[in-house]
């Protein structure tokens, strides 16, 4: 069992919070964008409030702990551990309650290189306890904006977990992805399962458009979000997202896995060697 203590003391080491890898500048400049309506931070969401760079900037610094001081504009962002923690703690309940519900569940990352195996060793746990792990529309086609255009993606799932992949780059099920912010992936996920009758999932888990393209759909969405994904909190304050996170989202993937024994153990969950 890891300790609270134990998990702030690994949140600061590894820099998933305090002084974090992304920097104010990064922060700023989403806000910014955000605040234009930009689809490249909205991450599939549709706020229904009216959010200038000032509004957003004090909500990050209420959810997350950055300065919310406008005249800071340089050096690395922070994240309070507190605030970290505390959201693990949502995070972990609803996971438990879906597990104790035996309630189906989607899972998706845009941060295939880094998340990956915290969302897998969820699913599997959810799975173990009765969960149907989702992996609807396995092989569709996904037009994904990059910074070279669009480029068509396919839609993959490893040990339980949605992820885009460039086409005929990796064989499927390889543990690779692309980085995305893309809503799209979610969108042709739910599409196919409501074209077939279901069952929908009562909870997608993941980031970025995962969370935010599911929760602007009216499914519930959990996930974690770093300084310079404002949407994800934005849901959260307007009620589309349950649960935002705040952690660095983009650390060695090794330094997650307390995180997910964290998780697991304030869910009520099994870890791997305790599933039958």
């Amino acid at each position: 069992m890891l300790s609270t203590g134990a998990l702030r003391a690994h949140l600061l080491a590894a820099r998933l919070a305090g002084p974090v890898a992304t920097s104010r500048e990064e922060s700023l400049r989403s806000y910014r964008l955000f605040a234009a309506r930009d689809p490249r931070v909205l991450l599939g969401l549709d706020p229904e409030w009216g959010w200038d760079e000032g509004d957003l900037l004090r909500l990050m610094a209420q959810k997350c702990g950055v300065s919310a001081d406008p005249a800071h504009v340089s050096g690395p962002d922070v994240i309070d551990p507190e605030r970290t923690l505390a959201a693990l703690e949502a995070f972990a309940a609803r996971l438990g309650e879906t597990a104790r519900a035996r309630a189906p569940v989607l899972f998706g990352t845009g941060h295939p290189h880094r998340l990956l195996e915290f969302y897998a060793s969820l699913a599997e746990a959810l799975s173990a306890v009765g969960c149907v792990v989702l992996t609807p529309a396995q092989g569709a086609g996904v037009d994904v904006a990059t910074r070279f255009g669009v480029r068509r993606h396919s839609l993959d799932y490893v040990r339980g977990v949605a992820l885009v992949r460039e086409g005929g780059a990796r064989p499927p099920g390889s543990a690779t992805g692309a980085h995305t912010h893309s809503p799209l992936p979610v969108r042709i996920a739910l599409g196919a399962l409501a074209e077939v009758g279901g069952p929908l999932p009562e909870l997608v888990v993941g980031d970025h458009g995962w969370v935010c393209g599911a929760g602007q759909l009216g499914v519930e969405a959990i996930g974690l979000a770093d300084t310079d994904d404002p949407a994800l909190f934005v849901g959260e304050a307007e009620g589309r997202v349950s649960v935002a996170v705040p952690v660095d989202d983009a650390v060695r993937a090794d330094y997650y896995l307390p995180l997910t024994r964290y998780v697991l153990d304030r869910a009520g969950l099994p870890a791997a060697q305790e599933w039958p």
